[in-house]
């Protein structure tokens, strides 16, 4: 996801690179409206928005011998050469105005809007701007190895957009580019946005002449040097060497926002992962247990050399919780499993112990289970049974239909109880 906001945060500059104004959004679609305009391109920009890229990567490589951050050295440097050499009497696009003065306190109401309009809207807002901010701080946090608290980001949040609304600003939530740059110059705690308040007071107040001055080039050259710095084209390498199912999650992750937006890449990223989840839940594995000889315990026949079911006696490990959608999944892999025992079993158990669910579809399914188990001559029981789980099978009537000395706390007792009998 990273790697695709990097790549998402590269082609939006292309628009400051060429001095074109790009319309289009996502990957190809910029790059194709850019084919179109390659004549109308301003290359006195270009130039001057690459030289400002290869300075801020040259600098990552000679931070000691210049401790000044890229970024203040790129805006310096580029105001100054603006100054020199009038970039925007030569159509280099600059910053332009800047309001000179800070807000100032209001309490705003908006007129001719109704209230359940501006509610539906201010939800839409928070949805949006919540959704999108704290997939940004997670994705940031992971790389920076910081802890990501939730509530704590909904919190920040909600006082900082109160805080806008009071001044008349914009819905805030995080931003990946600028968050981007911050980390390109060291920017670790609070005290970094603190500062950057405090330097923009001061830009408004006194700088404002020179700031306006700034080249769109050079603004994007720092943002595409904060995203070059963002990729982590090793990290799905690895991935590709550790899990292909996982690399192919990671491409759409990085797909997603690249060609549809931050948002819909989340949406997209979210809800292929929730497909696949459904999917592998829809197919439990079950594996049948016996007895591995010296050995206490049981085993799974096809993992263990040496073990052998106990006569009489079949067991069956579930792998997976028991949902409405994997019930017939796991019916089928029973009733195939019942048909290939030898005439002398009498008892067919499940092993519960890997069941940390089972609804009310899935109950039925057992009653169903143990009916048709019975009509070929076997008793159904069930044991290690979790006490949630346990609740729903009770509450569901599965334990009256198999019967309460057929629930077992472990499998030795149900051993205990089968060899007694």
């Amino acid at each position: 996801f990273m790697t695709g906001i990097s790549l998402s945060i590269l082609v939006g500059q292309i628009g400051r690179f060429t001095g074109l104004k790009i319309e289009s959004d996502g990957l190809l679609r910029p790059i194709i409206e850019l084919t179109a305009k390659v004549s109308l391109i301003h290359w006195p920009s270009v130039v001057l928005g690459s030289a400002m890229l290869f300075l801020l990567l040259a600098h990552t490589r000679m931070r000691k011998l210049l401790p000044v951050p890229g970024p203040v050295l790129v805006v310096v440097l580029s105001v100054v050469l603006s100054v020199m050499f009038d970039f925007a009497g030569h159509g280099i696009r600059v910053v332009g105005d800047i309001p000179g003065k800070l807000p100032s306190l209001a309490l705003p109401w908006p007129l001719g809007v109704s209230l359940d309009t501006l509610i539906v809207d201010a939800l839409a807002v928070w949805l949006v701007s919540f959704s999108s901010g704290i997939v940004t701080a997670r994705a940031f946090g992971a790389q920076g190895h910081y802890r990501v608290d939730a509530s704590r980001e909904l919190t920040g949040f909600a006082a900082a957009n109160v805080a806008s609304g009071l001044f008349g600003g914009f819905p805030v939530t995080s931003s990946d580019s600028r968050t981007a740059i911050n980390l390109s110059v060291g920017g670790k705690t609070q005290l970094a946005g603190l500062a950057s308040a405090a330097a923009l007071v001061a830009i408004l107040l006194y700088l404002n002449p020179l700031l306006r001055l700034l080249p769109a080039p050079a603004l994007g050259a720092i943002l595409a040097a904060a995203a070059i710095g963002l990729m982590d084209f090793n990290g799905l390498a690895k991935l590709w060497n550790v899990s292909r199912n996982e690399f192919v999650f990671a491409i759409i992750g990085l797909i997603g926002p690249l060609v549809f937006g931050v948002l819909t890449g989340i949406v997209i990223a979210v809800g292929a992962t929730l497909a696949y989840l459904l999917y592998q839940g829809m197919r439990p594995r079950l594996a049948m247990m016996g007895r591995a000889k010296g050995r206490p315990g049981f085993y799974k026949l096809h993992r263990v050399k040496g073990s052998a079911p106990v006569p009489g006696l079949a067991i069956c490990l579930v792998e997976d919780s028991l949902l409405f959608f994997s019930t017939d999944h796991v019916k089928e892999q029973i009733e195939s499993a019942a048909e290939k025992l030898p005439p002398e079993t009498r008892w067919f158990v499940l092993d519960a112990s890997s069941i940390p669910r089972v609804d009310v579809t899935a109950a039925m399914a057992l009653i169903e289970i143990a009916q048709d188990l019975a009509r070929r001559g076997l008793k159904l029981g069930i044991a290690e049974l979790h006490s949630e789980p346990l609740a729903v099978l009770t509450a569901a009537g599965v334990v009256d239909v198999i019967g309460k000395k057929m629930v077992f706390a472990s499998l030795d007792d149900m051993l205990l109880a089968f060899n007694g009998q």
